[in-house]
């Protein structure tokens, strides 16, 4: 089997790659160069295509249809012109995995949140990948393409990247807060689920669709960890993983909104429940989450501290 993975490089990418190269599977990764090799020995039998990835940019096509080959799976991480890439292995492809984002299903009105549209999502981008996803599936559905799936993470998580903190972003500093037990700020009332996932998890869900082409073909699959977290459940993890007692002070919503947490995308995560239902992945896949949220976070931590960031 013969395997291109665009975006191999990431943090889905980078645990991905040696799942493929395990298997036997021949790995073409596209990525633009700019991030250096992993030291894995797996990464040495993986053949590499420096390719520029841009929403619109017909050279992204022209690489793949001179430069890509055929291939049995593609696996596009990035999903920034999904239809061009699809358009482009066109007969040359049987299979293609896209990455998308549970933020894609917009606000859930019910918890765990199924593969469906919830409410419009504000963030315009999220909202044309989804619907690009929907065209793609329709026309792989009328035979038009190659067999099609899509794999929607919440927020991802584990080592490779600076997890999720508790104002919503990925900052160093706040994690050093954190370490410190400096007081974490949220809003009254009820608290909102946040349900961070292993990378290794949703690269193991790419891999799972990979070798099950005919079960995963036509489904969009929800990926996560199998519970969520309350916020207050989900700073005390942090004060559990730096030891230390992390209090925990209330505001109105308006003024956590306006003066705490300001940016709409950092604000999101305390607004909308991120805990995706993902029991169809689980009965037509097969999949298991390894890590629950609180051992993603502690892994992620630690491979900060490897790094010296902390």
């Amino acid at each position: 089997m013969r395997a291109i993975v665009v975006g191999g490089t990431g943090h889905i990418g980078v645990h991905l790659i040696p799942m493929l190269v395990s298997e036997g599977i021949d790995v073409l990764v596209i990525a633009r160069g700019e991030t250096e090799r992993p030291d894995a020995r797996e990464w040495n039998r993986v053949q590499w295509l420096r390719a520029s990835y841009r929403a619109g940019d017909p050279a992204w096509a022209q690489a793949l249809q001179r430069d890509a080959g055929e291939t049995d799976v593609l696996i596009d991480i990035l999903g920034y012109d999904l239809a061009a890439t699809c358009a482009a292995m066109s007969g040359r492809c049987r299979h293609v995995i896209a990455c998308g984002s549970v933020w894609m299903l917009g606000t859930p009105r019910r918890i765990p949140c199924p593969e469906e549209s919830q409410t419009p999502f504000w963030e315009e981008g999220y909202t044309k990948r989804w619907q690009v996803i929907q065209e793609v599936l329709r026309a792989s559905g009328a035979g038009s393409g190659p067999l099609f799936t899509a794999i929607l993470p919440p927020n991802i998580c584990g080592p490779g990247k600076i997890p999720l903190d508790t104002q919503g972003g990925r900052s160093i500093e706040v994690h050093r807060h954190l370490a410190r037990g400096k007081e974490v700020i949220l809003p009254e009332g009820a608290d909102v689920l946040i349900g961070p996932c292993d990378a290794e998890d949703i690269a193991r869900s790419f891999f799972l669709a990979l070798r099950q082409p005919d079960r995963a073909a036509g489904q969009i699959f929800n990926v996560g960890s199998a519970y969520a977290l309350s916020a207050s459940e989900f700073v005390a993890a942090y004060g559990a993983i730096y030891g230390v007692r992390i209090p925990i002070r209330r505001v109105p919503w308006q003024q956590f909104a306006t003066e705490i947490v300001p940016d709409p995308g950092s604000r999101y995560h305390f607004e909308a429940h991120m805990c995706p239902d993902v029991s169809k992945l689980q009965s037509l896949l097969g999949y298991e989450p390894k890590f629950t949220p609180e051992q993603t976070l502690s892994r992620a931590v630690q491979w900060m501290k490897e790094q010296r960031l902390l």
